[in-house]
């Protein structure tokens, strides 16, 4: 079993957790320090896009055209921020072998929170989410050969962060003018975009919801997947089973990101509860990664997500004896 944490952390101190991620946590990641200007999930992501340009408005992001020399001031410092924080990690990781995981945020989340450049969501037209999704998948391919080459002994897992799938897929994203929604999109044409970004690295995908789009994440090719388990709804958990029977790797976020720590038992409760009631092997237990339920921003104080951290290699304990019995 390992541990990992799903990449954003309180502070600004970017030193300061590079140090601790790769100390607390048996797969350390890149940190996201969303506290920062720039630092937040789709700033980070805008940052790697090098072949679309885009301007940050009051209202988020929005597209303004295609290629570096269009980039916005904005842009290049989202972009000089990644650079400083991947000068951090060559520093830090020096002489590191062993995975290392780095997050993006996913096309469809990308396409429901960014802008076209006349107005409106890149969502509302196929063409263009395609063109983004597509920019989107060069971008990061470029950015996971760069921590390759800065940490050469490093097997790189990309994360794929999507929160706003499920609203996607549902047809709950708003319009501009607030007043209705965007058209749903299948499952074929979610894992179509999704599969642009599994060839190049072995990639997790991630999604806080009751009823993550599993399905859609394994079909795309992902090697992993994650979730907040306290969320799960009962259809999830058997699409949870189905995926783990099949050889897809569960990390199982157990741990709260605010609130009282519970002890190593507490924390390990629902899962071990869960995979026994569905009858699933052992030995499959032991092979889930164990994390945060979601990013650690939120937490209180960098002291706290830093016991949240901690915590897990004592929650990998109490499953591994759980799945012994």
């Amino acid at each position: 079993m390992t541990t990992t944490g799903l990449g954003s952390v309180p502070g600004d101190d970017i030193r300061e957790w590079m140090r601790a991620v790769l100390e607390l946590v048996d797969l350390p990641f890149l940190p996201e320090l969303p506290a920062r200007p720039y630092g937040d999930m789709i700033s980070r992501t805008i940052a790697v896009l090098t072949e679309l340009a885009a301007d940050l408005q009051p209202v988020g992001w929005r597209l303004t055209g295609g290629g570096d020399a269009r980039a916005s001031l904005d842009q290049r410092r989202a972009r000089a921020l990644l650079q400083e924080d991947l000068d951090v990690l060559e520093e830090y990781a020096d002489g590191y072998e062993g995975q290392l995981k780095v997050q993006v945020t996913g096309p469809w989340t990308l396409a429901a929170a960014v802008e076209r450049p006349r107005g409106d969501k890149v969502l509302a037209d196929y063409g263009a989410r395609r063109d983004l999704a597509q920019a989107l998948a060069y971008g990061v391919e470029q950015h996971v050969a760069e921590v390759r080459k800065r940490v050469p002994g490093a097997e790189v897992l990309l994360q794929v962060d999507e929160p706003g799938l499920p609203a996607v897929l549902a047809g709950a994203v708003p319009t501009a003018s607030g007043w209705s929604k965007h058209r749903s999109v299948d499952g074929p044409g979610a894992v179509e975009l999704l599969s642009l970004f599994t060839g190049f690295a072995p990639t997790l995908l991630h999604c806080c919801a009751a009823r993550p789009p599993i399905e859609a994440f394994t079909k795309s090719g992902a090697s992993g997947i994650a979730m907040d388990v306290s969320l799960l709804n009962n259809g999830a958990w058997d699409q949870v089973a189905t995926a783990a029977e099949a050889g897809t790797k569960i990390y199982a976020g157990v741990v709260p990101t605010t609130g009282p720590i519970p002890r190593p038992d507490q924390a390990a409760e629902p899962l071990v509860r869960r995979w026994r009631e569905l009858g699933l092997d052992p030995e499959l237990l032991k092979q889930v990664a164990i994390t945060p339920a979601c990013g650690l921003a939120a937490a209180p104080t960098p002291t706290d997500a830093r016991a949240r951290l901690k915590l897990l290699r004592e929650v990998v304990e109490v499953v591994g004896e759980a799945a012994d019995e």
